[in-house]
């Protein structure tokens, strides 16, 4: 059965990694980075991700149209990671993609999610127990995400939430055991 994980967590807290790890380890994987190498760091960043994947991944550079890139994958990967929700937004919201634009974009994410075409990862930021931002931009950046975040962890069959490099599950398939009618 093709499983829907939320891989959630702070700054450098293993998400990735988490993310990268818990792939099936058989079949056809692709990758979906939103992050855009747009100075040094996030360039030393992208090619550090891309050392620790597996050499078979294919790799899809998506940074705005995720839900698209998505569903041209169905048929052609059997489980796909996408990484991250966080840059979707703030390239988004870079691009002047007003707020209704962005949750219709999430709302399409989590019924996508919902159909199961394939294993799927998304690892994403948590911003509700940070600093609160000193700017309007930051707040409402904060708070986009964490709408984002919660629609997609309200259709995700697992969510995730890593701390310190530890995975803690939050949210579990539910698994029925049905053995038929019981006698009183």
């Amino acid at each position: 059965m093709d499983l829907s994980t939320f891989v959630l967590g702070g700054a450098r807290s293993g998400k990735s990694r988490f993310a990268v790890s818990d792939a099936p380890p058989r079949g056809r994987v692709a990758f979906l980075a939103t992050a855009e190498p747009g100075d040094a760091d996030m360039t030393t960043r992208i090619a550090r991700h891309r050392a620790e994947r597996p050499k078979a991944w294919r790799t899809f550079e998506e940074p705005i149209d995720l839900v698209p890139r998505l569903e041209s994958l169905v048929g052609q990967a059997d489980a796909v990671i996408v990484d991250c929700l966080t840059l979707w937004v703030s390239n988004r919201l870079l691009r002047a993609h007003g707020d209704d634009a962005i949750l219709e974009a999430a709302e399409a994410l989590a019924k996508l999610i919902t159909t199961h075409p394939y294993t799927l990862t998304i690892v994403s930021n948590e911003v509700g127990q940070g600093v609160h931002p000193e700017t309007a931009d930051g707040r409402r950046f904060r708070d986009l995400l964490g709408a984002v975040n919660q629609r997609v962890a309200a259709v995700s069959d697992r969510v995730i939430l890593m701390v310190a490099g530890l995975p803690l599950i939050v949210k579990a398939p539910v698994v029925s055991h049905d053995f038929g009618p019981q006698n009183p």
